[in-house]
């Protein structure tokens, strides 16, 4: 069972629930097992198969179906106006259940406002928060740095098989997704610049100088990169300006969501790591409290940098520097913690054998940072 089930099984008993996230996450597996586990009289409809896509268009289900789950609907461009209809008409004979392997919260081609309607929850890879039954810590970290968190590859725990995997996955959503959902014509060069992005991970990214180097326009070298973070490959991590008047304003950082997309060395694919276990968290606390939640990274002008900055409600809650191997407190750590006065201050090395606490700040491992009862325990 994944860790968001128990409040996806809650929120349909109020409301239609949308599952967004990466594809081959665990979407489908998910809406199957709820169906099968607790709405028996359930329908599974996925709009890539064409008889279910016919049974959608016609509406050709029973009003014994308790549950409907509508797999990968916004490939429907009038999705939203079809499901407000569905739902408005017949929410008290069915609950509804709508996944998809892009932002379902703001593709709006065509379609009318679902808000009120809906919960939405994002679904994330396996991370050291959420680590199967069998599995050590351990050995979940070594799974999560050489084939990546995405079911299929971190269960089987081959690489040549994850290789394999990956490619073929890259491709699907490049040639299908995006070409079901986006006016991209060269799709072939937008591999490239995803290909770019891989190499980049953990640093700066300047559109512009991307955009030269595979001579296209910074406008369309922008509306790639949202097109990828609509379809859940990568997320930008924004620099966090507030009370910092030499903070650096841009650029973002960007980060994959399968750690084993990073085409670098291991302390960038650490930093990739840290940055994708921190972003479901934060997503995870947003879609289940309702607060607003950020990642952000703080560089000012001197070059003084910090990974990553977890905003709550627009405040400062935690500085998190992160190094491979060097267990010496960052200055720029220290610095912005005395600065800023965060309610805390992490130090995560990937091979720290003993955590210690030194200037008010926590240096310590992802074992224990990232605790595999973080969901379970309801945190």
């Amino acid at each position: 069972m994944r860790y968001i089930t128990p409040h996806v099984l809650e929120d349909l008993k109020k409301k239609m629930v949308f599952v967004g996230g990466p594809r081959q996450v665990g979407k489908t597996t998910l809406a199957k097992a709820v169906i099968l586990d607790n709405y028996p009289d359930g329908r599974y409809f996925n709009w890539d198969y064409d008889e279910d896509r016919q049974d959608i268009l016609q509406k050709k289900w029973s009003l014994d179906n308790n549950l409907l789950v509508f797999d990968e609907l916004h490939k429907f461009p009038r999705w939203k106006t079809w499901i407000k209809g569905i739902y408005d008409v017949s929410h008290k004979m069915h609950s509804f259940l709508v996944t998809g392997s892009a932002r379902l919260d703001i593709y709006r081609r065509g379609g009318d406002s679902l808000m009120g309607r809906y919960h939405y929850w994002r679904l994330h890879p396996f991370t050291l928060d959420e680590i199967p039954n069998g599995i050590s810590p351990k050995d979940a970290f070594d799974r999560l740095m050489t084939v990546g968190g995405f079911p299929e590859p971190f269960l089987e725990k081959d690489e040549r098989t994850a290789r394999r995997w990956r490619r073929e996955r890259f491709d699907r959503v490049l040639r299908e997704d995006i070409r079901d959902l986006e006016s991209i014509r060269n799709i072939q060069l937008l591999g490239m610049f995803l290909d770019a992005l891989r190499h980049r991970v953990g640093g700066k990214v300047v559109l512009s100088n991307m955009a030269g180097d595979l001579q296209i326009s910074p406008k369309t070298a922008k509306s790639w990169l949202e097109v990828l973070e609509r379809m859940y490959l990568v997320f930008t991590v924004l620099p966090f300006t507030k009370s910092l008047s030499r903070a650096v304003l841009k650029p973002p950082k960007v980060f994959f969501f399968d750690n084993a997309d990073v085409l670098g060395d291991e302390g960038a694919r650490f930093e990739n790591l840290v940055a994708t276990s921190l972003l479901k968290r934060l997503n995870y606390l947003e879609d289940r409290d309702g607060y607003r939640y950020e990642l952000r990274y703080i560089r000012d002008k001197e070059g003084r940098e910090v990974d990553f900055a977890i905003i709550k409600e627009g405040d400062l809650e935690e500085l998190i520097e992160v190094k491979y191997s060097d267990e010496s407190i960052s200055k720029s750590l220290l610095y912005y913690t005395s600065r800023l006065n965060p309610k805390r201050a992490t130090q995560l090395v990937a091979t720290l054998k003993r955590p210690f606490d030194k200037g008010g700040i926590k240096v310590t491992d992802p074992i224990s940072y990232f605790n595999s009862n973080f969901y379970s325990a309801g945190v």
